[in-house]
């Protein structure tokens, strides 16, 4: 696979561009895989510490809250291990107010800790069957419950003796496991849960190395730090008015464009059951902005009095979502063409799009040498790749310079 195709995420986000909170986590990893686990691995964490906060999509204005849900798919002996250090971030909090839900629990079990909590929770599982080889039982398959709380929406129990409603339930969810596992875990693209769980597919074999006889220094001083740091943030938010979180119009319309543009073209190569994952990949965006945002209040913010009722998302943070999401929907593509029996492997492969015509459609029909650079960057190419590329167009006909620095597309390209 050429560079220009790693569909790896990690690696293409500058650290110093992460949250201060989580970049000295993130250089725990030693891998290119290691860091893309770690990284969805911290925002699920992370968005589930965060109450009072929300923003509103879609022509109704409904409210999505900072959860995510995602499984991490790998064989064995793909350090899908590092995905603990979320546990360890969300310690402080869970240890002031519980939070952490047992994967392996009843329905009746769940839904209980779940409604004692406020309709607030995270399940951390390292062993995706841990959930699976419960839900075989009658009594213990909450997988509707994950759907709806995945969209906020109202969980219900009804007993002959006792009938309660969650009323909006905010649930993260991070699992991680083999394919096997997955698969159990959503058997078929109908499955409504599919959509909602953001996929992470990781290919890479982790080395023999010196980690094995040289245990890792620092990390233990690490996480404390990281821990009471979110454990502020979530005292502060909790104390705090709900705080509407909300992109700038720019980004907004940027968001959109991405669904009518580059987005369609995955639609055009798996089928319309493709959509769903489409559209929910816009509030995964947005999400995944709004926790990296979060992240980065400063301690002399974390007073109720000081806390804005707004919070609108940066430009950097909102790049970063974006990026995210453009590898993430590969990585669930890659599953989607797995559950539909098309390949027979253990470990999905991920595959790139033509990112070189996709990249293309995406810019006006005239366009500047940063329009170019601005969607590049945002599918993870550098300015020396799309700069190349563009000269490519040029030799081939598919674009025209105008005047320096400015270009149109010809016909045969649209």
């Amino acid at each position: 696979m050429e560079a220009e195709q790693d569909l790896h995420i990690a690696k293409h986000i500058e650290p110093e561009k992460l949250p201060v909170m989580i970049q000295p986590i993130m250089s725990l990893a030693q891998s290119d895989a290691e860091r893309d686990m770690l990284l969805m691995s911290l925002l699920t964490a992370a968005g589930s510490c965060m109450p009072n906060l929300y923003f509103r999509y879609g022509i109704t204005g409904k409210k999505y809250y900072p959860n995510l849900q995602c499984f991490i798919v790998g064989s064995a002996a793909c350090g899908k291990g590092i995905a603990n250090l979320a546990l360890e971030l969300v310690s402080k909090v869970h240890e002031a107010a519980p939070l952490v839900i047992a994967g392996d629990s009843s329905y009746p079990g769940f839904y209980k800790q779940l409604e004692r909590q406020n309709g607030r929770g995270y399940i951390h599982e390292s062993e995706g069957s841990v959930i699976t080889d419960v839900w075989r039982t009658s009594v213990a398959n909450y997988n509707t419950a994950l759907r709806k709380a995945a969209e906020h929406e109202p969980i219900t129990r009804n007993r002959a003796n006792n009938s309660s409603c969650i009323a909006c339930p905010q649930l993260s969810v991070l699992l991680t496991g083999t394919f096997s596992q997955y698969k159990a875990l959503v058997p078929s693209i109908e499955n409504g849960y599919f959509s909602r769980l953001l996929t992470l597919i990781v290919n890479d074999q982790q080395a023999f190395s010196s980690r094995y006889v040289e245990p890792a220094s620092g990390s233990n001083g690490v996480m404390s730090t990281a821990a009471q740091q979110l454990f502020d943030l979530c005292q502060a938010l909790y104390k705090s008015r709900p705080i509407e979180f909300s992109l700038t119009s720019e980004q907004r319309a940027r968001l959109g464009q991405h669904l009518e543009t580059a987005y369609p073209a995955l639609m055009q190569l798996l089928g319309d059951n493709f959509h769903s994952v489409v559209l929910r990949m816009a509030v995964h965006i947005e999400r995944i902005a709004m926790i990296l945002t979060a992240l980065r209040w400063k301690k002399s913010e974390y007073y109720s009095d000081k806390m804005d009722v707004a919070l609108s998302c940066t430009d950097e943070d909102y790049q970063t979502a974006e990026l995210i999401g453009n590898k993430l929907i590969l990585h669930m593509a890659a599953a989607y063409r797995m559950i539909k029996g098309a390949e027979e492997v253990s470990v999905p492969k991920v595959q790139p799009l033509d990112q070189r015509k996709m990249l293309l459609s995406l810019l006006p029909e005239e366009f500047e040498v940063q329009n170019l650079v601005t969607e590049a960057k945002a599918h993870g190419l550098s300015y020396r790749t799309a700069t190349r590329w563009n000269e490519g167009w040029l030799e081939e006909g598919l674009v025209v310079k105008i005047r320096h620095g400015v270009y149109r597309k010809c016909l045969a390209s649209a």
